[in-house]
């Protein structure tokens, strides 16, 4: 059986070293896979000068589509109707998914006869990650004899019950009719023609119509690039003990839902708090700190560049999360890398990453609940602080030997070789049928 590496064509319209998110999936993926197996990359032209930057060659590792022409008109419409800088994610991704239409006309007009001549053993597309954005070629590759790939799609997390105050700041008036993208052309003829589809959550794959689940191969959407983590918490834990929160300062992130339960935690002498990031909601937090006199006990740091990041939170014991609606949780696994005890809330992405013996995973319910239960754990590990520093290098290594790119890059191989019949059986990395144990 011939075992050379594959040749793929990697379509990853949102790909980008220097940025974070969804393009720094994209980036990393796409650069992993590109150590085991032979790729070329197509993705969009705003990310040409970062990939000159990174040392790859156009035409030769990768080729930049420029479909601004429609693409940045959407973007900008997109960007009007959100409700504000931040939010109205769902609104954002409507626009997305008529703009990648015309990304995928461009890279078919341009691959179309390298594709049909059986240039590349594969086509697969890694971004978008939502599973709301279809893929018109996924039949044209079919046609043609290439097997296409899609994921890890990712996205969709349902809205928590007791929630909708939280949903309306976000501006997420498209999340109500969300399910109409089942009608979006090419949304069935993508997970009928895929040959495998990869999904980053269980949310994602109970989204799938069942009968396409026999294709569905369950890989995280986040990862660890193991390059960039050297550094990890060497601290032992101690009172006052050190707690970080780092995201998005919007309201589903639940920043003000954390620093109302550590209020009297940080009173008493037992708990200091670092909130690492920026958004809209910050000077409402802030005030929050000065209307309880916590200013020099709640600090609030802005942004920190992403190579600077580990040594950031080397410096704390336990990484506080109490987001309602996460779909990837990269923020999580960046903290278990350096060692960081996680808390977090036992829905989506979050909780498929925590498991009891690395972390803490709060039982979701209303609001009053959860700022209770989450007082009430930083409460009982004040007294027993013994317990951060057990789980903290398991919770370290659980990042470091599943999350890591190279691992993920691996288990994508495998899917290829399943792919392509080079492995009779299915690759099975572990789905977990349900969340974790919730305290």
């Amino acid at each position: 059986m011939d075992m050379k590496k594959p040749k793929i064509l990697l379509i990853t319209e949102a790909a980008n070293p220097e940025w974070t998110s969804v393009p720094l999936v994209g980036w990393s993926i796409s650069q992993a896979i590109s150590k085991i197996a032979d790729v070329h990359i197509v993705t969009q032209i705003r990310n040409r000068d970062a990939f000159l930057r990174a040392g790859l060659a156009e035409n030769r590792d990768f080729t930049s589509i420029d479909s601004e022409f429609i693409g940045s008109k959407l973007w900008r419409i997109g960007s009007f109707l959100r409700g504000g800088k931040g939010k109205g994610w769902t609104t954002v991704q409507v626009f997305s998914a008529f703009s990648y239409y015309y990304f995928e006309h461009l890279i078919w007009k341009e691959f179309a006869k390298r594709i049909k001549k059986g240039e590349f053993d594969i086509v697969h597309r890694i971004t978008p990650l939502s599973p709301t954005i279809p893929s018109l070629i996924a039949k044209k590759c079919k046609d043609a004899g290439v097997p296409f790939v899609v994921g890890p799609l990712n996205g969709g997390l349902p809205w928590p019950k007791g929630y909708d105050s939280v949903r309306i700041k976000e501006k997420e008036w498209f999340s109500y009719i969300r399910s109409a993208y089942r009608f979006l052309p090419g949304y069935r003829s993508t997970l009928k023609n895929a040959s495998a589809i990869i999904v980053g959550s269980i949310g994602t794959y109970d989204q799938i119509p069942e009968k396409y689940h026999s294709k569905c191969i369950y890989i995280p959407e986040n990862g660890i690039d193991e390059k960039k983590i050297h550094i990890k918490r060497k601290r032992n834990a101690e009172l006052p003990l050190k707690a970080v929160f780092m995201g998005r300062l919007v309201p589903y992130k639940g920043a003000d839902m954390l620093i109302e339960a550590v209020i009297p935690l940080i009173k008493k002498g037992l708990l200091e708090l670092e909130i690492i990031g920026d958004g809209p909601q910050r000077s409402e937090l802030e005030n929050i700190a000065k209307e309880n006199k916590l200013e020099n006990s709640i600090r609030f740091a802005g942004w920190i560049k992403h190579e600077f990041m580990q040594g950031k939170l080397s410096e704390f014991d336990i990484f506080v999360f109490p987001s309602i609606r996460e779909f990837g949780g990269a923020v999580v696994l960046e903290a278990m890398s350096a060692g960081l005890v996680p808390i977090v809330v036992a829905y989506g992405g979050p909780g498929e990453i925590v498991t009891p013996e690395t972390g803490f995973l709060i039982k979701m319910g209303p609001r009053k609940n959860l700022i209770e239960s989450f007082y009430k754990k930083l409460l009982e590990l004040s007294g027993n602080a013994s317990i951060i520093d057990f789980k903290s290098n398991l919770a370290a290594e659980r990042a470091r030997n599943l999350f890591a790119w190279s691992i993920k890059a691996a288990q994508v191989l495998k899917v290829y070789d399943w792919v392509l019949g080079r492995a009779k059986k299915k690759p099975d990395f572990g789905m977990p049928l349900k969340l974790q144990k919730v305290v």
